[in-house]
């Protein structure tokens, strides 16, 4: 089917298809009450939105960062991807999806905060894959499908792991346990995702290794978390 469409339509169609192929392993692995396709396709959505926030977000950083440091020291690099990308990226994500989801009645289970987060992070994804690839070709298809796709939505699974646990403390009147939660779906993913990009800017050489090494970890956690954050699902107590 590949063969009768323009070289852009089959980039697009490469940078899209990992994206959509995670957001269906982690839809088939809610097993309790799944969520409304409406639900999820607005999920995709706020993801998409999330990359014009965070670029904006990026851009004024970035820009009042090079007031002050150089470029080419490493206090400017790490700034940079820890402190300005990652949670310019994984705020705007977080920021929207708690918007469109905490007070949803649809959120009725812990597993469904993974499904909601990694949705979102999943439609930044593809969005920024799409605008990468019809920029730089195939070979970024290529590189991008297996390492900043799922790397998204493994920043993703860390979110929705404990935004999911911190709807359960909402739902069992602790709010203290349910604060700590959120600060923990937004600060682990921005911390991991600080990491994936700081690494896989300073990987030269001999160094390329620990860059993929980090991947196979992540890789390696994240799908098991879902596993088993799947396997021991549970309904959430309702608020009244």
């Amino acid at each position: 089917m590949l063969l009768f469409l323009s070289p852009s339509m089959i980039l697009i169609a490469l940078a899209v298809i990992p994206a959509v192929a995670l957001m269906i392993y982690v839809y088939k692995a809610d097993r309790l009450d799944k969520e409304s396709p409406q639900l999820l396709r607005s999920l995709v959505l706020q993801g998409i939105f999330a990359t014009a926030v965070a670029s904006l977000i990026e851009m004024v950083g970035e820009r009042v960062l090079g007031i002050f440091l150089s470029s080419r020291t490493v206090a400017y690099q790490a700034i940079l991807y820890f402190g300005i990308v990652a949670f310019a990226e994984e705020g705007s994500k977080f920021v929207l999806l708690k918007n469109r989801t905490w007070r949803n009645p649809e959120f009725n289970c812990q597993f469904d905060g993974v499904v909601y987060a990694v949705f979102v992070s999943l439609g930044f994804a593809l969005w920024e894959n799409v605008r990468y690839v019809l920029s730089y070709g195939f070979q970024t298809a290529l590189i991008r499908a297996v390492t900043a796709v799922p790397g998204h939505a493994c920043f993703g699974v860390f979110m929705g792991v404990w935004y999911g646990v911190a709807k359960r403390f909402e739902g069992l009147r602790d709010p203290q346990s349910r604060n700590i939660c959120l600060a923990l779906s937004l600060l682990l993913p921005a911390i991991t995702h600080g990491l994936y990009d700081y690494l896989a800017v300073m990987e030269t050489g001999s160094r390329e290794w620990i860059f993929f090494a980090f991947i196979a970890v992540l890789f390696f956690v994240s799908f098991r978390l879902v596993k088993s954050t799947s396997q021991k699902d549970k309904y959430i107590p309702r608020v009244y």
